[in-house]
């Protein structure tokens, strides 16, 4: 951005943010920080940490001198979010809240509030990069400069309003960088350990924190074969490619030596809603769990329109290596844009709920929410839903 601007940062209490709003005031920008709080359910538990962030961000904005505004989108998280959340849940998907958040919430709800407060643009602390395209005049969405980091992935919902008005300063540097730059100008939080939990629910336990959401309904779990080797406590509170927490551990696959070394772990493959089975194989390269192809709605591209069907590369799970794919588009039954992505080696554990984003180099096209993946051929079960 060439001339000097208003603009409004999101400051998280992260070192990423704040190092964000440092670097456009040294660029001469009028920075304005907000806090968003967008989770209150239970803001007083061990696992909230909003209260020590709000507290690390006015720290941040003192020591750079510049205003702070703590601002509440609790409402709308919990109307936009949340709700898509457990109901994509509850129907059996794995959702990705994080990329919803920031479509709706940090590109959105966050956006607005900023643009009335006159401000030109918006930064946030993610490592991705935008750039106006000069032959098109398009602003494209690009992988940050750290690959280990990289975060467009989250972002690929963003369209050309968004991405307009927004700045991604640490995206152009790499982590190390970062933490150094605020050790440098002595950042209260240039240590502070990076957040790893989903938005709203923190570090707090995963399946304690759904229980209060979502109905159990305990059912069987199967091998392969059709046996019954244990009982699961609800589809929703599994995912595909789960190792952990399944209560088989020590169970062997059916005709295996008796004493036969280490056990092969068990992994989740399919979840049976009609059955209320989860089915699951021991492996973790069994063909049940590896895709060859995909099929997404619900699509969103950057460009405000599709690519062209050919040769890209797709992420089908966040920190995951571009994987070479043939894209092809067209219409659902239901009438829904749709595409689909045939790979050119198999994906493991495709999952539907998750979220498909194709990859033009180091351009991020968009992409769209996985609805079911085929499986290796070969297998009983051609379609993983």
């Amino acid at each position: 951005m060439s001339h000097l601007a208003r603009v409004v940062v999101g400051l998280s209490g992260g070192v990423d943010s704040a190092v964000t709003a440092y670097l456009l005031k040294q660029q001469g920008h009028e920075v304005i920080g907000i806090f968003m709080k967008n989770w209150e359910d239970d803001d007083d538990s061990e696992y909230c940490s909003s209260n020590v962030d709000f507290v690390d961000a006015a720290a941040v904005a003192d020591v750079l001198g510049i205003e702070i505004e703590h601002v509440n989108f609790a409402a709308d998280y919990k109307d936009r979010v949340f709700s898509e959340f457990v109901r994509e849940y509850q129907a059996g998907r794995t959702p990705n809240p994080d990329i919803l958040c920031n479509a709706e919430i940090k590109f959105k709800s966050f956006l607005d509030h900023a643009m009335r407060l006159g401000a030109e643009k918006i930064a946030t602390g993610h490592y991705a990069r935008v750039r106006q395209n000069s032959q098109t005049a398009r602003h494209e969405l690009l992988k940050g400069l750290d690959p280990s980091k990289d975060q467009s992935y989250f972002l690929h919902r963003l369209n050309q309003a968004q991405l307009s008005k927004t700045l991604f300063p640490v995206g152009e540097l790499h982590k190390t960088e970062v933490r150094r730059v605020a050790e440098e100008i002595g950042l209260p939080n240039a240590k502070k350990k990076d957040s790893t939990g989903i938005c709203f629910i923190g570090e707090r336990p995963f399946r304690e924190f759904l229980n209060r959401y979502i109905s159990k309904e305990p059912g069987p779990i199967k091998d392969p074969t059709g046996r019954t080797i244990g009982h699961h406590v609800g589809l929703s509170f599994y995912t595909l490619g789960q190792r952990q927490g399944l209560g088989i551990g020590g169970i062997k696959a059916k005709g295996a030596q008796r004493g036969a070394g280490e056990h092969t772990p068990w992994f989740v493959a399919r979840k049976d809603i009609e059955h209320n089975t989860l089915w699951v194989v021991q492996g973790h390269d069994h063909p049940w769990l590896l895709s060859p192809r995909l099929q997404a709605t619900d699509l969103s591209w950057c460009a405000g329109e599709a690519p062209e069907p050919g040769s890209y590369a797709a992420k089908t799970r966040y920190r995951q290596t571009d994987a070479p794919c043939t894209l092809s588009t067209g219409v659902q039954a239901d009438g829904q844009a749709g595409l689909a992505l045939q790979f050119e080696q198999a994906q493991w554990a495709v999952t539907p709920g998750q979220s498909a984003v194709l990859y033009d180099g180091e351009v991020c096209l968009g992409g769209g929410v996985i609805q079911s993946a085929s499986a290796c051929p070969g297998n009983s079960s051609q379609t993983l839903a």
